[in-house]
């Protein structure tokens, strides 16, 4: 069976694909930045510009989710350099070392962001081959699928999922997002009506491994679940599979400015996305509606 070396196999995707490829019979291997003797774990440093060579050779297919979090901090001058600098270094440096070691590879499929088209509420429905927006959250995507765009000059079969916010049980923004709700104070936020474009953990995990196995498919793909919702109905949806109370009125965008900064925006901002380019290669959802997923999540 093939193998496939996953960056960022730590985090809240890649460890839920790990599991999941291993148990369709492959065998999945991991770069981490901390040197460890577990086994199908291999070393590399950004800094350094160091990958364990045998990691790259034996790789048939790439997985790259690697990138410091989002919104794991302010958005300081420095934080943003190493936003991009964790997403696009990185890419470099595996193109580098691929076209060096192993230009054979089948297949590069790396991870982006719905921020390719912008923070920004509108009533466009945004699709692949969408212009990309101008702030911050742009700027990232638009570097990092550059970066990851170089493995096509290899010939190398190159794929880009644009990922919405990723629902999961545990970790990640959902869990922040219905943490206030288990507490009885949940509301929602801004105005209510900016879209969240989401997807659940197992879709996002069924769709790298539909890429994997799927040779037609190739670019770009918005990860998306197909129902479009707003962050009121989310609200709502939440309170209600919960029985908690929905406060109203909405927590003001002031309020949410103070603690977070320019970050804010992602929670402020938000447009519909559309998935009909992954529909259409066969893919099928397991979580096409908030009702279905929201019952799995909170169960």
């Amino acid at each position: 069976m093939s193998t496939i070396l996953i960056t960022g196999g730590t985090g809240l995707v890649g460890k839920h694909l790990s599991i999941m490829l291993s148990k369709k019979g492959y065998n999945v291997t991991v770069l981490s930045r901390n040197q460890t003797t577990k086994p199908n774990c291999y070393y590399w440093n950004l800094e350094t510009n160091y990958i364990d060579a045998k990691a790259v050779i034996e790789a048939d297919y790439i997985i790259h989710l690697a990138g410091a979090g989002i919104a794991d901090k302010r958005w300081t001058n420095e934080r943003k350099i190493e936003l991009i600098d964790s997403r696009v270094k990185s890419t470099n440096l595996l193109f580098r070392k691929i076209k060096e070691l192993n230009p054979n590879l089948k297949a590069f499929i790396a991870a982006s962001g719905i921020g390719y088209y912008g923070a920004t509420t509108s009533t466009k429905i945004y699709e692949e081959n969408d212009e990309s927006g101008a702030d911050f959250l742009s700027e990232i995507c638009k570097l990092w699928e550059n970066a990851s765009n170089q493995f096509k000059t290899l010939n190398i079969r190159t794929v880009i999922l644009r990922t919405g916010v990723v629902f999961s049980e545990k970790g990640g923004a959902f869990e922040k997002i219905s943490k206030p709700f288990k507490l009885g104070v949940g509301a929602a936020l801004g105005s209510g009506k900016q879209f969240i474009p989401w997807i659940h953990l197992e879709d996002l995990c069924n769709m790298y491994a539909e890429v994997i196995e799927n040779t037609e498919i190739n670019g770009v793909y918005n990860a998306v679940a197909p129902e479009h919702i707003t962050n009121k109905t989310l609200s709502k949806q939440i309170a209600k599979v919960l029985k908690k109370p929905f406060w109203l009125p909405n927590i003001p965008s002031f309020f949410l400015k103070l603690f977070l900064g320019k970050m804010t925006i992602i929670l402020l901002e938000g447009s519909r996305v559309s998935s009909r380019k992954i529909v259409a290669t066969g893919f099928k959802f397991n979580y096409t509606t908030l009702t279905k997923a929201l019952h799995n999540l909170l169960k």
